[in-house]
């Protein structure tokens, strides 16, 4: 006869993702809500309980709207480029925070960010900067955020992606087999 359930069960799976894994694709799944064309960027911060204190993705401030104002890319100085409108992933979820701070928080963000970021991460009291891609590195911006960085203390570490890509996919827990259960019964009113 078989083990119970526990018997036959009794080792973990050991294909799950790891914290920075989860954060990072975290900080990617938020990206996806960025409605620019060009560069989707989201951020995860988190504390050191290992609980998310905010998300943020890239997209126009509240009250501007995203078919009015413009997406395309063009000088910084140019009111029809995106870039005097858009409110970064950092900013944003600095601002969603569900805490009453982000005091020594980790972020995990897609690109290193620039010095405006870097300027509200070091205001906010976030310690940890966990990044994946530095392709702007030799901008003023990036050089600028390093410099703020490390004078403040701001450890930063780029993450290595242990996969290609983490897939989601809806069908691994069957929702239609709840679809399909009895409905459960109500109570009669006397």
């Amino acid at each position: 006869m078989a083990g119970t359930l526990y018997e036959r069960d009794s080792s973990k799976r050991m294909t799950y993702i790891d914290w920075d894994e989860y954060f990072m694709a975290i900080a990617f799944l938020s990206a996806k809500r960025s409605k620019d064309p060009c560069t989707q960027v989201g951020a995860c911060i988190v504390n050191n309980d290992k609980r998310i204190v905010g998300i943020g993705y890239n997209g126009m401030p509240t009250g501007c709207s995203d078919d009015e104002f413009p997406w395309k890319r063009g000088p910084h100085t140019s009111l029809e480029s995106k870039y005097l409108y858009v409110c970064h992933a950092e900013v944003n979820a600095v601002l969603n925070k569900n805490s009453s701070n982000v005091k020594d928080c980790t972020i995990y963000v897609a690109l290193f960010p620039c010095n405006q970021c870097a300027k509200v991460i070091i205001q906010s009291g976030i310690k940890t900067v966990i990044y994946m891609s530095d392709k702007y590195a030799y901008k003023v911006e990036t050089i600028a955020a390093k410099r703020m960085f490390d004078a403040a203390g701001v450890m930063y570490r780029q993450y290595i992606p242990k996969n290609q890509k983490i897939e989601i996919n809806f069908s691994d827990i069957n929702w239609t087999e709840m679809n399909q259960l009895p409905q459960t019964p109500t109570k009669q009113e006397d």
